[in-house]
């Protein structure tokens, strides 16, 4: 389903999603991260931005809430299963960034506020 053909309700929840991810890669390149790729999917899920530092690539999940500690509190185990899987097909589908070190972060978007970003907000389970 397009963005057109979408509910209204929709539309606007992708509408916001997109201009969290757009703040929160300007936020980290002000960080000193560089932007590799932004709403990659695939079939085990989608990540929101790939960001690399030196030698460390970093998969980011973006939330967007009215209240910081409401988007802290909705990054769900489920959620973080699919994304660790994501990285790992991400990661196949690019060998080249094989050697590099992976960190799961989140970056935390609500009006008002300055970004949040949580390094390490999750690790892959073993």
């Amino acid at each position: 389903m397009s963005e057109r053909t979408a509910h209204p309700r929709r539309q606007k929840a992708f509408r916001l999603g997109m201009s969290a991810e757009g703040k929160a890669a300007l936020f980290l390149n002000a960080k000193g991260y560089r932007e590799i790729a932004r709403r990659w999917k695939c079939r085990a899920g989608e990540i929101d931005l790939v960001m690399k530092r030196g030698a460390l690539i970093v998969f980011v999940e973006v939330k967007a809430r009215a209240r910081i500690d409401d988007a802290a509190e909705s990054v769900l185990l489920r959620q973080q299963r699919r994304i660790v899987a994501a990285a790992g097909a991400w990661l196949a589908a690019h060998p080249e960034h094989a050697g590099y070190d992976m960190r799961f972060d989140a970056v935390l978007i609500a009006p008002r506020s300055y970004p949040r970003h949580i390094e390490s907000a999750f690790e892959a389970e073993s």
